[in-house]
């Protein structure tokens, strides 16, 4: 049985945080759902300092992630994600509401995943919320694990 890993939420906004995580609860993923609020806190989990120096769960299916965040923006949390070896192949998301061309450009030279503008209507939101779960926690097949990484 492969194993169950976590799914990262990096995400400031109480109002997106709330509808996510229901839409996430509503999808009935098994997956344990992480919450971080800034990108200072998203890099703690990943390179397990901090506050979360002594978790347990493995690396993420995947990482939801805010682009506007405090402390450390998500095109800085992304950049070092995909400048490291270990957690390179950790899928990543960009959720976000910037409809800006430059960030949309800069995500992907940086090598995000997916890049998804928040739909406004709540059904939408819900509804573009569990397809994100659904695919990258069930769906999506990962690369295999190679030792050192």
């Amino acid at each position: 049985m492969p194993e169950l890993k976590p799914i990262l939420l990096v995400e400031d906004n109480p109002k997106d945080l709330e509808l996510t995580l229901a839409a996430l609860e509503q999808s009935q993923l098994a997956n344990e759902v992480v919450v971080v609020r800034d990108g200072e806190e998203a890099l703690d989990f990943l390179y397990r300092r901090g506050p979360h120096e002594s978790r347990n769960t493995s690396d993420p299916a995947v990482v939801l992630l805010d682009l506007k965040l405090p402390k450390i923006d998500g095109l800085e949390v992304l950049e070092k994600v995909k400048a490291d070896p270990r957690l390179r192949q950790t899928p990543v998301v960009m959720l976000t509401s910037s409809r800006e061309e430059s960030d949309l450009v800069r995500s992907y030279e940086l090598g995000v995943n997916a890049f998804v503008v928040k739909p406004v209507g709540f059904r939408e939101f819900f509804d573009a919320i569990q397809d994100l779960g659904v695919f990258w926690a069930i769906l999506n097949e990962p690369p295999p694990r190679r030792n050192g990484t």
